[in-house]
């Protein structure tokens, strides 16, 4: 298991340049809320964004999950453990204020970068610019 990469997966790298490329800026693997146990891959901490890419194996994909047949006894518990510690994480996340999105490691990361990007500029909606001057300065006389 030591193999399996925790952060900088092909299927994250590539949604990461996306979002670089289209002038988004975030954290990596970065504990987004003290008092939960998770680290999501991509987290937009201003706008409280964290985004999840999970491996279809080890995060039960319901298009390509399978069951292993060696050991089975250890990896099938393991498995949905990860399910519901999954599903408990999103909640604790939700509870605290942050939008939690999670997208399979299958999914086209250009559709993806997408989705997130129309998130981002959903949080930013009503939010003043950093650095933008404010009406009244703008309009001295």
């Amino acid at each position: 298991m030591q193999a399996n990469r925790r952060r900088d997966t092909g299927p994250e790298l590539a949604v990461r340049r996306l979002l670089h490329a289209r002038g988004l800026r975030f954290r990596v693997d970065l504990a987004a809320q003290p008092g939960v146990r998770s680290r999501p891959d991509i987290v937009f901490t201003r706008r409280r964004i964290a985004v999840y890419i999970d491996g279809c194996f080890w995060h039960g994909c319901p298009r390509h999950r399978t069951q292993p047949k060696a050991n089975a006894d250890y990896w099938t518990p393991k498995l949905q453990r990860n399910v519901e510690r999954d599903a408990a994480v999103t909640l604790a996340l939700q509870d605290a204020g942050w939008t939690v999105l999670r997208f399979w490691e299958h999914e086209d990361p250009q559709v993806v970068a997408t989705t997130i990007a129309a998130a981002v500029e959903a949080a930013d909606v009503g939010k003043p610019r950093r650095g933008a001057a404010s009406s009244k300065s703008a309009t001295r006389a």
